[in-house]
């Protein structure tokens, strides 16, 4: 699994997580740069998944935790409405340096 980076553009975490897209789940990485958050699927076969989102489209992040199993993640509400929901080990660590960031 590679990332084509931008010009300039660096790795400053990763985690690995998971989307529900079209009733599928699928796993992937989610990674955060200095100029947009890249979730990655680990699976070749199901690249049509991998997204982008850029900082300056980001309208809140949202901390969650699901009590029912334990599950702590983050929630990236974009300005066209959408919704992402990123289950992660690192929350705190992932979802600061995404605040700071935009």
């Amino acid at each position: 699994m590679t990332v084509k980076l931008n010009a300039n553009e660096i790795v400053l975490k990763a985690g690995d997580t998971n989307q529900v897209i079209d009733n599928q789940k699928v796993d992937g990485k989610l990674i955060v740069t200095n100029q947009r958050i890249y979730f990655k699927t680990l699976s070749e076969v199901s690249d049509r998944f991998n997204f982008e989102i850029l900082f300056e489209n980001i309208l809140e992040v949202i901390f969650y935790n699901k009590n029912i199993f334990l599950v702590k993640g983050i929630n990236v509400i974009t300005r066209d409405g959408k919704s992402h929901s990123f289950p992660l080990k690192k929350r705190d660590e992932i979802g600061q340096l995404i605040n700071r960031m935009y």
